[in-house]
């Protein structure tokens, strides 16, 4: 297997990262209605909260992905291994790789040659990877990249030509407004080159009740993930958040399926940011946080369609609440 080392001088500092950090929250925070990027969410006490949130009884998209996975995963592997040449298997925002843990087993139980090249924002989630993965499953050839995903996408072309599949899972699709979608999608097929693959997970419409719930769970696990960006904002970014001032709302609208999440100042308040930077909130006032969007069947198809790949087929969990797509690069 080829594998090729990131030259340390392209690898962000943590000084640019930290840069990049303040620049993002000013840049939201002094917009108006203000907004915080949803990349930010996932710290190490971020990873923490995301996986306590993916048990809890109301967040159904990680059973009906996981479902998808281990019932599925001789179809979804023998798709993905085509004609059976090698080819490079990169997730996009692998996270602990829980879902695609099972395409890699039986991968490595067809002996499929591939390796996996895990992207996540999360420099802890790719230590993580790196360490945890190759003890688990013995022969995995994996390369985890710690970046910003087209950045590695870049990267990965220049590690190899090998055929790329690409997974992209979770419904992190759902995390953009759809023209967003559907420019990332775009932006996705030029970094591949034709019969690449892609399989992506995207949530979709169903009773507006089981939607929201999701992100308004009874143990308020939500709510402290939110929360917790502020927290990392004051670690980080010396900042002087008081999270008791803030509250977390989520909204679902059933006819375009954007579920969003804010947090609402409780009241009239100041928040310093390092040692040059005061943010005033008044009462009420929102932070836009993330959109999780669900989608249509036949939207799915659409936008594979409008953005250069042809759609190959389709696996859903027992309730048809979720979709697992894959589709070929044109």
């Amino acid at each position: 297997m080829d594998s090729t080392l990131i030259p340390t001088d392209l690898i962000p500092t943590s000084s640019t990262k930290t840069d990049l950090f303040y620049k993002d929250v000013i840049a939201g925070l002094r917009s108006s209605p203000k907004r915080l990027d949803s990349k930010y969410f996932y710290d190490a006490n971020g990873d923490k909260l995301f996986q306590e949130l993916m048990n809890c009884e109301e967040y159904y998209p990680t059973n009906c992905e996981l479902e998808i996975f281990s019932e599925r995963t001789d179809e979804i592997t023998r798709a993905l291994i085509a004609d059976g040449d090698a080819f490079d298997l990169i997730e996009l925002g692998a996270g602990d790789a829980m879902k695609s843990s099972y395409l890699l087993k039986d991968l490595l139980a067809k002996k499929a040659d591939f390796t996996y090249l895990p992207i996540d924002i999360s420099d802890n989630v790719i230590s993580y990877l790196n360490i945890t993965l190759p003890v688990t499953l013995p022969g995995l050839n994996i390369s985890g990249l710690n970046g910003e995903y087209f950045d590695m996408l870049e990267k990965a072309a220049s590690m190899s030509s090998r055929r790329k599949v690409v997974l992209f899972l979770g419904s992190n699709i759902g995390n953009m407004p759809v023209p967003e979608a559907i420019e990332f999608c775009r932006e996705l097929r030029k970094h591949l080159s034709e019969d690449d693959m892609v399989l992506i997970g995207m949530d979709l419409k169903k009773d507006p009740k089981v939607v929201l719930a999701a992100y308004n769970d009874k143990e308020g696990i939500t709510k402290r993930f939110n929360l917790n960006l502020l927290e990392r904002i004051n670690r980080e970014l010396n900042a002087n958040f008081d999270v008791a001032k803030f509250d977390h709302y989520p909204t679902y609208d059933p006819e375009t399926g954007a579920c969003r999440s804010y947090l609402i100042s409780l009241a009239d308040q100041q928040v310093d940011i390092g040692a040059n930077e005061t943010i005033s909130f008044q009462k009420d006032e929102h932070i836009y946080m993330e959109i999780s969007q669900k989608f249509t069947i036949m939207q799915t198809d659409q936008i594979a369609i409008n953005t250069g790949f042809a759609p190959l087929t389709q696996f859903f969990d027992g309730k048809k609440w979720f979709v697992d797509a894959i589709w070929v690069a044109g």
